[in-house]
């Protein structure tokens, strides 16, 4: 019985281990700083708990920054159309979001405009944020 008990307890943790890291938007987000910017894509982590992908983005005076834009989780951008080779380092790409309440250059990424113009939501629905 003592077996099947810490069974249980194990496999509750693993299943609810996500849901722990997951956050609402506006735990992080500021849904009244809305951002727009264009630049090449400098890495891509496809993992849980979200997609983040870095984008070199070039300032009004000519230096380029990296921005960390934070999607939905894995899972859900594959939900809504996305597979994993679809942002693709070196791809010139458009992201609209909103800011992050306490660290400059990220961003929640709500739509992603791919090359050749096609956007996509890269948006959790359920956590809260502003809708595309």
């Amino acid at each position: 019985m003592r077996t099947f008990r810490t069974a249980a307890v194990v496999a509750a943790l693993a299943i609810s281990g996500p849901a722990w890291a997951h956050h609402p938007f506006d735990a992080e987000f500021d849904a009244n700083a809305p951002v727009r910017l264009s630049g090449t894509i400098t890495k891509v982590d496809w993992a849980d708990p979200h997609v983040v992908v870095q984008v070199g983005v070039v300032d009004a005076g000519g230096q380029t920054r990296n921005w960390n834009f934070e999607g939905a989780s894995p899972s859900v951008m594959q939900k809504k159309g996305w597979q994993k080779d679809m942002l693709k380092e070196g791809q010139q790409i458009t992201v609209q979001g909103f800011r992050a309440k306490s660290e400059p250059f990220v961003a929640a990424a709500r739509m992603i405009v791919l090359p050749g113009g096609k956007s996509m939501s890269s948006a959790d629905d359920d956590d809260g944020g502003p809708k595309n």
